[in-house]
């Protein structure tokens, strides 16, 4: 950590190193809370928590900037938890590990939790410092963004006094949002009837590890493996011929995150062992083949096990798997207005198995509410022809872009100032909390920005450190430019 704390700018990366070492994971962040809690008491600034855990804190203005309109300085304090098969952490409990690699930082092994830790920390920095200009500043730190925006949707009116907001979620430098899509969690529950192990039956479990998974939003464009529709892949080719029989599914861990990883437990003929090696040989060299670009570390390996105590009856294993292997998964459809940016996609991102079903859990994201409410029946008609139910809930809202914000054209002047070239005008596909804070707040004049992040939601994240500079020069004389008050 010491390494981070000695990067420019320096109140932003001591904040960061803190932030790592404070365990933070979405429904996990009261220790985080409570440590920048007791901190701005001792500074003196106003703190609030909310009835649900969003952290408010203001600061006045500094000398001659009392005029100014108010400012909210918007960050989330969970990071998603997602580590590498062979790495040993406890998120609940384990600092991130982070390091300077070259001109980026990132984690050995887990997620480094730049997003949207270095956000939350300049906010912090700035409440620390003593000689930032800024108007009345208001900070809002919300829970649970990552696993179910929370915090977000149960931010009461009159809370913030603000009139702007800057979030600090966006992950490219160069780049300024005003829009972003919205998204619902799609839920299959497949019912699931027992029997007992057939006679003659081995063991085995089959692993397909090695992708890069990444952010269901930032990432669903890049063509990346997911191992939960590629495992499925390969029971449905295989399954019958090998007399498979399954115990056990998994896959992914969050539905917001490409699946990275994927695994399965079955049972089969003892004579049936050596074809099923062949097979999962041939079918690891096949995605080889076909991810090469894109997936060059995957893995499909077969181990002996234990056998389980049951496998599903042949009729539910065939509706997992045929529902697995038809859902769809990716884009769905790009955006006709703005150019290169996905307008509606559909991530499998969790499979688990219980008791008495199977859960699927899936995220719907579209900028539009059509195309999400499209997506939804079609896999309300994919789970009517197998039989099994589906529910939708977490729905939220996208955040409706506003091409004649003021406070963007503020950011977009500044940064042409500074760097003497035009910043890119985005909408992202991703679900950043502006279209949930409209609702308390629908006056508030919203903007997002951030530095590079590569990766979010996966191992392999990391932030450009030259891009948190120059984000952090933005933030600093966006303030500074924020006009004064309207007369009333």
């Amino acid at each position: 950590m010491t390494a981070l704390s000695s990067l420019y700018p320096q109140p932003l990366w001591q904040w960061f190193a803190q932030i790592c070492a404070i365990p933070h994971p979405s429904k996990h962040e009261q220790a985080l809370s409570r440590h920048i809690q007791a901190w701005a008491r001792d500074k003196g600034l106003a703190v609030h928590e909310d009835q649900v855990g969003n952290l408010i804190i203001k600061k006045p203005a500094t000398a001659g900037m009392e005029n100014r309109k108010a400012v909210v300085i918007q960050a989330h304090l969970d990071m998603v938890p997602q580590k590498n098969a062979d790495k040993v952490h406890d998120f609940t409990k384990d600092p991130i590990d982070a390091y300077v690699d070259g001109e980026w930082v990132t984690a050995r092994g887990t997620t480094l939790g730049s997003d949207n830790g270095i956000g939350m920390a300049s906010a912090l920095a700035i409440l620390g410092s003593d000689d930032i200009k800024h108007g009345p500043l208001e900070v809002l730190l919300t829970v649970d963004e990552e696993a179910g925006m929370t915090g977000a949707f149960a931010l009461q009116p009159g809370v913030l006094e603000a009139e702007i907001l800057i979030n600090t979620d966006s992950e490219q430098e160069g780049e300024i949002y005003m829009g972003c899509a919205g998204g619902v969690d799609a839920e299959f529950s497949v019912p699931m009837q027992w029997q007992p192990i057939p006679a003659g039956h081995q063991a085995c479990r089959l692993s397909l590890t090695g992708l890069k998974g990444g952010h269901s939003g930032v990432n669903i464009h890049l063509g990346r493996g997911n191992a939960a529709k590629l495992l499925a892949r390969f029971l449905v080719m295989s399954a019958a011929e090998l007399g498979l029989r399954i115990s056990e599914i998994v896959g992914g861990s969050l539905r917001n995150a490409i699946p990275r990883e994927a695994g399965v437990t079955v049972t089969l003929p003892a004579a049936n062992q050596a074809l099923l090696a062949e097979k999962v040989a041939a079918f690891e060299a096949l995605l080889q083949q076909e991810l090469a670009a894109i997936e060059p570390a995957i893995r499909f390996a077969m181990a002996e096990t234990i056998l389980p105590s049951q496998v599903m009856a042949p009729q539910c294993e065939q509706t997992l798997l045929n529902l697995l292997h038809a859902c769809p998964n990716g884009v769905m459809r790009m955006s006709d207005d703005v150019a290169g940016v996905v307008e509606t996609s559909l991530n499998l991102g969790v499979i688990t198995t219980g008791g008495d079903s199977v859960q699927v859990v899936c995220l719907i994201r579209s900028l539009i509410d059509s195309g999400r409410e499209h997506v939804e029946s079609v896999l309300t008609s994919l789970a009517a022809l197998a039989g099994v139910s589906i529910k939708f809930n977490g729905a939220y809202p996208g955040w409706k872009p506003d091409p004649d914000s003021p406070v963007m054209a503020i950011v977009k002047a500044t940064y042409e100032d500074i760097y003497n070239k035009e910043p890119v005008i985005m909408v992202i596909h991703a679900g950043l909390e502006c279209g949930l804070f409209k609702k308390p707040y629908p006056e508030m004049d919203m903007v997002s920005i951030g530095p590079t992040i590569r990766y979010p939601h996966g191992p392999d994240e990391m932030v450009n450190i030259e891009t948190v500079g120059q984000y952090w020069q933005l933030l600093l004389a966006v303030l500074e430019r924020i006009p004064e008050k309207t007369a009333a």
